[in-house]
């Protein structure tokens, strides 16, 4: 299977490479040629364990790596999850389960991704006999699973930057207190949005990113995407036969990227009802899927910091598919909205989308709710998901993170302080971080200086 970018200016790339490349050198995300049609393989998939139907999937997409060794790298991406399901599905009341999507290494759904691509990225250096260097941006779960997906890994080393002051104390340690001598942890001054259009413009300096052979890691890598699939694709088949067909899947989103990953499991032939898009206060996508426009605004911090986000990096591959995979006009609405920072979509179709907004105030009351009736400890992001549940459908919350990485928060809400040993035992371990500017210069020299070569 081939890859193209949303912006349509490059030449298309198998999996491995479109991998390898993340960001499209003409500014486009990659994706697949043409969807699959899963619809007559579900029977099949039924009865599988998580790992097995990953490899499945991803079959379909990585038709350049030998089937034996992409099930080999798939198993070995989920054999770190303390939770034999990997991804299990509890119900907590009539039409209502939670999607527990924390049992990975960092405790946050990103695991689910970046285990597979640390190893995707290994298996290259150790083909290619190549080195890389692999850069992204985190508001927060993103930097942590990422780097501990290529911890000491040979012939890697991956740079993180992240809003200083602006994840979770937990968060930062799980980037900054690793010991490894390949993980560079940069705390730029101002917003995710700041760090993440620094990244951009690096990407966009060809020479640079060939010469040091950069990858992109945030979600919009194109393997984050597809390997956010399968656990659509598992929870669907976990639940009875007789609620499949009206399942709404409600995602706390920040950067659309893991809310695309089940719209694009729809379109591959999975009866899916709907999405509803949970935001938190700041809530561009909100306003999108109620106004039809795409405005940016301020980043307010939250207690929800993985969403403080404005600039959701994902969405162009929904518009790619919302103007009829016409890259001209995908290229149009960037523009504008680069320009402008606003974007008014003419008949805007939502598709099977819903969205919900929720503020500081209703993050806590909804963690105390959802206690009180359920007994069920839910992280700031999860409790976003709460709220507005349709009463005429079955609701799955995607829960993207374990309570115990925002113990502030539960506690002062419930009265309740979650622990992990593996939370526990960083707190006594040292903070390596680099702060810097949020600006591309500063970071390439950074990198030039520390980055791992051939």
């Amino acid at each position: 299977m081939q890859f193209l970018s949303t912006r349509g200016q490059t030449p298309t790339l198998g999996f491995s490479d479109a991998v390898a490349t993340g960001l499209a050198p003409d500014g486009g995300l990659y994706l697949p040629e043409s969807l699959p049609d899963f619809s007559g393989q579900l029977a099949r998939f039924e009865k599988l364990p998580y790992a097995e139907l990953c490899f499945e999937f991803l079959r379909v997409f990585a038709t350049d790596i030998p089937a034996d060794t992409l099930r080999d790298l798939v198993a070995q991406s989920y054999t770190r999850f303390t939770d034999p399901s990997i991804a299990p599905l509890k119900p907590l009341g009539k039409n209502l389960y939670v999607l527990e999507l924390f049992h990975g290494p960092t405790l946050a759904f990103k695991d689910f991704a970046l285990q597979l691509l640390g190893n995707l990225y290994a298996h290259q250096c150790q083909v290619r006999r190549e080195t890389i260097n692999v850069l992204g941006a985190t508001s927060g779960d993103t930097g942590a699973a990422a780097i501990h997906g290529l911890l000491g890994r040979p012939g890697t080393a991956i740079f993180i930057l992240y809003p200083d002051g602006r994840v979770s104390p937990l968060q930062e340690r799980q980037m900054t207190c690793t010991g490894a001598d390949n993980v560079f942890a940069l705390a730029v001054d101002g917003t995710f949005d700041d760090a993440q259009t620094s990244i951009k413009e690096i990407f966009g300096d060809q020479e640079f990113r060939l010469r040091h052979r950069l990858s992109a890691v945030n979600s919009i890598n194109l393997a984050r995407v597809l390997a956010q699939c399968v656990y659509y694709l598992y929870a669907w088949l976990k639940l009875p036969a007789s609620e499949r067909g009206n399942v709404e899947f409600v995602v706390p989103t920040g950067n659309f990227g893991n809310v695309l990953a089940g719209w694009m499991l729809q379109q591959m032939g999975v009866p899916i009802r709907g999405f509803r898009v949970a935001t938190n206060q700041n809530d561009i996508l909100y306003r999108l899927f109620t106004t039809g426009e795409y405005r940016v605004g301020n980043v307010q911090p939250s207690l929800a910091p993985s969403m403080d986000i404005q600039v959701a990096s994902n969405f162009e591959r929904f518009i790619y598919f919302a103007v009829g995979r016409d890259p001209a006009r995908v290229r149009e609405v960037m523009q504008t909205f680069r320009a402008t920072g606003a974007y008014q979509f003419q008949n805007f179709n939502r598709d099977s989308f819903s969205a919900s907004r929720t503020s500081d105030a209703e993050i806590a009351s909804i963690i105390a709710r959802v206690y009180r009736e359920h007994g069920y400890v839910a992280d700031p992001h999860t409790a976003c998901g709460f709220k507005e549940l349709s009463a005429d459908r079955v609701s799955v919350i995607l829960s993207t993170a374990s309570p115990a990485k925002f113990p502030d928060t539960i506690r002062r809400t419930i009265g309740v302080e979650p622990t992990h040993p593996s939370l526990e035992a960083l707190k006594s371990k040292p903070i390596v971080k680099h702060r810097m500017k949020a600006h591309p210069d500063v970071i390439r020299a950074f990198i030039d200086a520390r980055a791992v070569r051939a």
